[in-house]
């Protein structure tokens, strides 16, 4: 598809496009996403949600919840390789069973562990603007991601503090709750999304559940620090 390929050169030339002028529908935008990920040639590590906070739906524009595939070049965080950056704070879920179904996500063993996670989103589109079926065309943004040493799955700990720190300044304090109310709902949702999508989610598959807060943007040299109550730190 054209749009995939234009959105592929745009990230390997870090040079944003226009918004697309060709309307499409978000079962397409899912196909155009797809094969955006097969012109990365790299395999998946896993997956992300995004517009799960009520913050960043009004920041962004949106009201909806979309998914977003995870490649493992994406550990590997780099502002320079960047267009515009942003960066947001996030609970990760390492996934323990294969999860083909929503069921699959209610059992027990669908999450084995939980950590700090920080996502770098990086729209390919000017001004990172754009609108629901565009941005998920582009992979939901995403760009990077780091996590924090993973800590046993304990279900009860979900409404949990978050300090969001840029050079040792507060920029955002919230709690988890702002992921879906309850961001255990996290991993249904994703289970949903991708059943509709034909995508299976692996066992030991890193979940970005969503941002606690409002995105941030991300200059180089900048550094970046996420604790979460009981869940610790990662700092980038």
């Amino acid at each position: 598809m054209k749009l995939a390929q234009a959105l592929h050169e745009a990230a390997l030339s870090r040079t944003p496009i226009p918004q697309p002028v060709d309307d499409f529908d978000v079962a397409t935008a899912y196909e155009i996403q797809e094969e955006l990920l097969t012109l990365r040639g790299e395999p998946l590590s896993g997956v992300k949600l995004g517009f799960t906070s009520e913050g960043k739906r009004r920041q962004m524009g949106v009201n909806d919840l979309i998914l977003g595939r995870l490649t493992p070049s994406m550990a590997e965080v780099d502002v320079a390789k960047y267009i515009h950056p942003r960066v947001e704070p996030e609970v990760a879920y390492l996934v323990g069973r294969r999860i083909e179904t929503v069921e699959d996500a209610l059992r027990p063993g669908a999450v084995v562990a939980v950590a700090a996670g920080l996502e770098v989103i990086d729209s390919r589109y000017e001004n990172f603007r754009f609108s629901l079926e565009s941005v998920i065309a582009d992979n939901t943004s995403a760009a990077g991601y780091a996590i924090g040493p993973w800590k046993a799955y304990d279900p009860d700990d979900w409404n949990l503090g978050v300090l969001f720190e840029i050079d040792g300044r507060p920029v955002h304090v919230g709690s988890t709750g702002a992921i879906l109310g309850d961001p255990r709902r996290a991993v249904v949702e994703a289970a949903r999304l991708a059943v509709q999508v034909g995508l299976a989610i692996e066992e030991g598959a890193l979940l970005l559940a969503g941002a606690a807060t409002p995105a941030e943007p991300l200059r180089e040299g900048a550094r970046v620090q996420v604790e979460i109550q009981r869940l610790g730190k990662v700092v980038l």
